[in-house]
């Protein structure tokens, strides 16, 4: 049976009540974590992106122009059909329904963005999943991950939770990219 906090069903319908949900788009709290996830990418460029659970596509819309290309998916198609209407303007995004793990696209990509998504996992899909992701990740590329260090019931796990897991997949991020703020945390790492 399918747990109810990473069904199509439970997001579609939070999206469609509530046209953002989680105030993505407006918040100062996401605003400022979008702000650190940017600077923490400033300085590079990159070919291809992927970002699973884009939502409506706030920080997509971020993300187009320090990337040549940015395949984003969210399990609801109410959220992705506002995410690729946000992004309408940048011919190098492409945004379509998708679920981890069962759509994870083929291919390489050298920047791979996992915010906000790593609750909704138990933590042995979550460690098989990011495993998985690795693979998807070309030498020299970069994972970042981002997540809110509140509590939720709609969460199987805590924020520190998903870094621990990912940190388990990965290895620790080194220091220098490992950051908490108020509210969130940010790690990155590169693949060797």
């Amino acid at each position: 049976m399918t747990d109810h906090r990473v069904s199509q069903d439970f997001f579609e319908s939070k999206y469609q009540a509530d046209s953002d949900p989680w105030r993505f788009a407006d918040s100062p709290y996401e605003r400022n974590r979008y702000a650190e996830i940017v600077n923490a990418l400033s300085g590079h460029r990159f070919h291809r992106a992927f970002e699973p659970g884009c939502s409506i596509g706030a920080l997509t819309e971020l993300l187009a122009p320090v990337c040549d290309t940015v395949l984003a998916f969210d399990i609801s198609p109410t959220a992705a059909a506002r995410a690729q209407a946000r992004c309408a303007r940048f011919p190098g995004v492409t945004v379509r329904v998708g679920s981890l793990p069962a759509d994870i696209p083929d291919g390489r990509f050298d920047l791979i963005v996992f915010s906000e998504i790593g609750y909704y996992f138990d933590r042995t899909t979550l460690v098989s999943l990011v495993t998985n992701l690795l693979t998807r990740l070309q030498p020299g590329g970069t994972l970042l991950a981002a997540h809110w260090l509140g509590s939720s019931p709609d969460h199987i796990l805590s924020g520190d939770d998903v870094h621990e897991c990912l940190s388990k997949a990965l290895g620790p991020p080194p220091a220098e990219t490992s950051q908490r703020f108020e509210g969130f945390r940010l790690d990155v790492w590169r693949r060797p």
